[in-house]
Formats: C-alpha cells, sequence, structure tokens
C-alpha cells in the first residue's frame, strides 16, 4: 500500500502559544507526519514556523497561508530564505491575499489582489532565486529548492500557481471540484514550460475526529457556518455545486445567527469539504482527497466534545500516517 503525504496545520486565532505549537510540531514529526504548518491570523506564522522549525529534524514546516499584505515580498522572501537555510530545506511557504473584511479592520486596503498575489509570488520566489534587489540588498540564492505554494479557491488564483509558484493550497474545497483546480494549475504550468508534475497541492482539510460521527458532522456544520461569511468561501461552494446551502447560508448570516446557518449545511457538503467521524472513516476520506488530487492533505482539527488541544493531540496519534 503506498504511503501518501499528510500534515498538519495550526492556528493562530484558535490554538495555543508558540510553546504549545512547538511540542506539537514534535509530537507530529514523532508519530511521521511529513508537514507542520501554521496560518495567519491572530500571529505571525512565519515566526512560529521558525519556531518549530528549530526544535524538529525532519518534518517539513512552513506557512497555510501567510498573508501577502502584512510584509513586503523582499521581507517574506528573506525571511523564508533564513527559515530555509536553518532548516535545510524543510520550508513550504503557503501565501495567499487573506479576505477584504479582515484587511479593512486592519486600516489595508485590497486593491486588485489577484493581480497583487501574481506580481508577489513572482518577486519571492526570484529574489530565493538570488535575483532582484541591488547592492546591499542583492539577494543570495537559497542553497536547498524552496517551495512557494499561493492559496487557491479560484480557477484564476490555480492559475498563478502554476505559472508563478511551485503549486496551490486549496481550503474548503468541495472534493469534487478539486480536480478542477489542480488541473488548471497543472496546464498553466505546462503553457510556460514547466513541467505540471513539479506542481504540488497542499489541501488544509476542516477535521472533526469522533466516534460518535453524527457529534463530528455537528461540529463540521458549526465550523463552515462560520466560514460562510467570507464571499471567498462562498463563491468557492457556489462553483462547487453548493448554490441552495450558499442561498440558504447568506440569509441566516443576515440575521447574525451562526447555530441556524450550521442548519443550512447540507450533510453532502460537509461530505465534500471535510474530514469527520471515526478514525477509519477519517483514513478513507484522506484517501479520497488524495485521490482527487491532494498532493498533501493537511488536517485542520478542530474540536467536536474536547478542547483544541486535546482534539489536535488525538487527530495526530489516530490519523498518524502508516
Amino acid at each position: 500500500m503506498t504511503r501518501h503525504r499528510l500534515g498538519l496545520v495550526l492556528s493562530t486565532v484558535t490554538d495555543a502559544p508558540p510553546q504549545e505549537f512547538v511540542a506539537l510540531g514534535k509530537l507530529a514529526e514523532d508519530h511521521g507526519f511529513d508537514a507542520m504548518l501554521v496560518n495567519e491570523g491572530a500571529g505571525d506564522a512565519l515566526a512560529n514556523a521558525l519556531a518549530i522549525g528549530a526544535a524538529t529534524n525532519t518534518i517539513k514546516v512552513g506557512t497555510n497561508i501567510a498573508n501577502i499584505y502584512f510584509r513586503h515580498p523582499y521581507l517574506a522572501a528573506m525571511t523564508a530564505w533564513t527559515l530555509t537555510e536553518l532548516t535545510e530545506g524543510r520550508l513550504i511557504l503557503g501565501l495567499g491575499m487573506s479576505h477584504k473584511a479582515v484587511l479593512q479592520s486592519l486600516g489595508i486596503v485590497m486593491d486588485k489582489p489577484r493581480e497583487y498575489l501574481r506580481e508577489y509570488a513572482r518577486s519571492v520566489k526570484r529574489y530565493l532565486g538570488g535575483e532582484g534587489g541591488k547592492g546591499l540588498f542583492r539577494p543570495r540564492p537559497t542553497s536547498y529548492d524552496s517551495q512557494v505554494l499561493v492559496a487557491a479557491l479560484t480557477p484564476e488564483s490555480a492559475e498563478v500557481g502554476g505559472v508563478e509558484a511551485d503549486g496551490i493550497m486549496p481550503f474548503l474545497t468541495g472534493r469534487s471540484y478539486l480536480p478542477t483546480l489542480v488541473d488548471i494549475a497543472k496546464q498553466s504550468a505546462k503553457g510556460v514550460g514547466k513541467d505540471p508534475d513539479d506542481i504540488d497541492c497542499v489541501m488544509s482539510i476542516p477535521t472533526f475526529v469522533c466516534d460518535d460521527e453524527d457529534a463530528a458532522m455537528s461540529a463540521a456544520r458549526y465550523n463552515l457556518a462560520f466560514f460562510a461569511q467570507m464571499p471567498n468561501y462562498r463563491k468557492q461552494w457556489r462553483a462547487s455545486g453548493f448554490e441552495a446551502e450558499v442561498a440558504a447560508l447568506e440569509q441566516a448570516w443576515r440575521d447574525r445567527d451562526r447555530r441556524l446557518a450550521a442548519t443550512r449545511v447540507s450533510d453532502r457538503m460537509v461530505e465534500q469539504v471535510c474530514v469527520f467521524g471515526p478514525a477509519s472513516q477519517c483514513r478513507e476520506q484522506l484517501a479520497a482527497f488524495h485521490e482527487a488530487g491532494a498532493g498533501m492533505p493537511v488536517l485542520a482539527v478542530s474540536p467536536v466534545n474536547e478542547d483544541r488541544l486535546v482534539a489536535t493531540r488525538k487527530a495526530i496519534e489516530l490519523l498518524a500516517p502508516r
């Protein structure tokens, strides 16, 4: 039986302090996981990745995703360069544009985000390759291959991932829609002379491990209801065939009622977007995501009836690669 890659992503919004991130990274490495990534919300994803990398030896570390509006591309590249050198090539740098409402809350204007993502990814790749910059700011190329991926919820972003980066990082993508994004990324890469087989897909998947399948599905519904506030995810879900669910979710959020919104998330939507239920079922679902094009599924663990850290440790132990 072929062993597929498997990673985890930790949340700077809802998870623990950096010391716990480091401990979880070491635990994941001990259990054979291939990557421990960090998202960027209320913390610095690259700094956390560096801390995990310094405490581990083999597991890949990185971001899923780092917000392109938080750092100049030169700074992002130089931080990535440092992390790559210190970890001897274990970095996965995921870049994304975030969401308009999130950026507005910080006083950041999102202007032509996809064009900016394209320019940003191109610049970071050039800097990591030792190109660009002048004088004292001319970068040195990394001693190791540096993998740069971009968040991709739409065909347009998948094209950027194929042309300007090394692949894509989908999130909350319906399993039946995933092949569309992967194919666009690969064909776009081929169109600019790159080997499509080198294009990776690292996919973050909401994960709810619980022997009580109904409880796991209920937790998944509540989780997806939260993300339904964000237009980017609603657009992707429509493209995935969930038009009726999205319409009902939009109505529920007009009343600012997350619990009502959770009741509008269908079983089919949970089955397409999430990994949930007993460990054996979760493994089958992960295999299905891999078959659909996820080169490395990444567990975004949420609790069902326990503390988040307890849920994450449980997922590490029960879903460890075999």
